[in-house]
């Protein structure tokens, strides 16, 4: 691309705008600008995550890394031969982090002063890479620590364990972080292979939303200090995943007082993503089934078998979707059973009138609540670019919604004989 396009997207529904910048140097950048915030939030992200472990390069060689290399390479971005990103944000005022999820890795920072120096730090370290054999290595012990750590937290492994019955050879029943072992696998050359393949400028997108959002000073930065990245093709690949579930039962004993459960419903994907409507479909339909209003949720609380901590997940990425249902409980069997049962005469009778109408007002309210907090707009908008949505339609797709298009979802979404149980229990 060799010039600047810059698109306002508004919306039809709340009086908010954003822009979307087709920048000079490939980047796809969002400014969303919200007049009186003090704050302002950043999000830079590459379509890139834990899950892209095997891909095409430019000449169609299919290079396979290690599990675990795009959280590896986030830690290790934020070192440079200048010292320490962090230690530079220190210096802005800015709170700074980072995640990497299965489809995804984002660096972010929020701020209410100084911002163009902390935009400045956060465009130059992700867009200036180092490894060392020594820095590299010296990795391999903290990633380690973090990785045993997760292996004793009951919350992360009921949902992993959850993830291996489920899936055969999607690479989303791998833990994020890897393991030990493959992490040990790791050289700085396959980190410049990961990075320079998918941390391309066109495979990555900024989003810029609060007070400081003002597309002409984004886009004055954007020339300053980011380098024109000829578009690559690299491709993602996945092994063939069968629409029956590994196993229907996995278990493991960990230091917890009241056992832990997490049941799965895998969704037989016929397309690597699912629309927008779709989407919102699945979050009526899910607000519907287990909110705290819900009558499944009543009975299962009124028989004592669980609390608070009780929670539900529309799990949706590339090639995979999968409904996962949860938290403590006395009796996860009993538990289970009752959701599984209770699915199965959903799927006769249908979602009632009355609980599409209480879902579908719910989920817009927490849609347009939404509009007033940064990191839920930046981290919305971010989602939507990667997934190829867009956020004010999804929005309209929650408004238009109706109670047939939720009863086929339904029907589309869960199967009660491709369903796991994944239980942690006491020591």
């Amino acid at each position: 691309m060799s010039r600047t396009v810059t698109e306002e997207i508004t919306s039809n529904i709340v009086e908010d705008k954003y822009f979307r910048i087709q920048h000079k140097s490939g980047l796809t950048i969002y400014v969303y600008p919200k007049k009186g915030f003090k704050s302002t939030y950043a999000l830079f992200g590459a379509k890139y995550g834990s899950i892209n472990t095997t891909f095409k390069d430019e000449n169609s060689t299919v290079i396979t890394v290690p599990d675990g290399i795009a959280h590896y390479l986030e830690h290790k971005l934020f070192e440079d031969e200048d010292g320490d990103a962090f230690a530079k944000y220190a210096k802005t005022g800015a709170s700074a982090n980072a995640y990497t999820s299965f489809d995804k890795t984002c660096y972010l920072f929020s701020c209410a002063d100084n911002f163009d120096e902390s935009l400045k730090i956060l465009l130059g370290f992700v867009c200036s890479p180092y490894f060392t054999e020594e820095t590299v290595k010296k990795e391999q012990g903290i990633i380690g620590q973090e990785i045993r750590m997760y292996d004793d937290d009951p919350n992360w492994r009921v949902m992993f364990n959850l993830l291996g019955a489920m899936y055969h050879n999607h690479p989303v029943k791998i833990d994020i972080a890897g393991t030990v072992e493959t992490i040990a696998e790791i050289t700085p050359q396959k980190l410049y292979d990961c990075y320079n393949g998918f941390y391309n400028l066109n495979n990555m997108a900024l989003v810029i939303a609060g007070g400081c959002a003002e597309p002409e000073k984004i886009i004055d930065m954007a020339d300053k200090y980011l380098p024109v990245s000829p578009e690559k093709n690299v491709e993602s690949t996945f092994p063939y995943e069968p629409a029956e579930v590994v196993c229907d039962y996995t278990e493991q004993r960990l230091a917890v007082s009241v056992p832990l459960f997490n049941v799965g419903f895998k969704e037989n994907i016929v397309k690597e993503r699912l629309s927008n409507m779709e989407m919102a479909e699945s979050e009526i339909l899910l607000s519907a089934i287990a909110s705290g209003s819900s009558e499944l949720y009543k009975i299962l609380e009124d028989k004592g078998l669980i609390n608070n901590t009780f929670e539900y997940e529309h799990f949706e990425g590339p090639c995979y979707s999968s409904v996962i249902i949860g938290g403590e409980s006395r009796d996860p069997k009993e538990a289970a059973d009752i959701i599984r049962k209770y699915i199965a005469e959903l799927l006769k009778t249908g979602i009632s009138d009355e609980d599409f109408r209480l879902a579908k007002k719910s989920v817009y309210g927490m849609c347009i609540s939404s509009l007033n907090r940064n990191e839920s707009i930046a981290g919305s908008i971010m989602e939507c670019d990667f997934s190829g949505r867009e956020f004010f339609d999804y929005i309209e797709c929650v408004k238009n919604a109706d109670l047939e298009g939720v009863n086929n979802r339904l029907k589309q979404q869960f199967d009660v004989n491709a369903f796991s149980l994944s239980v942690i229990l006491p020591l």
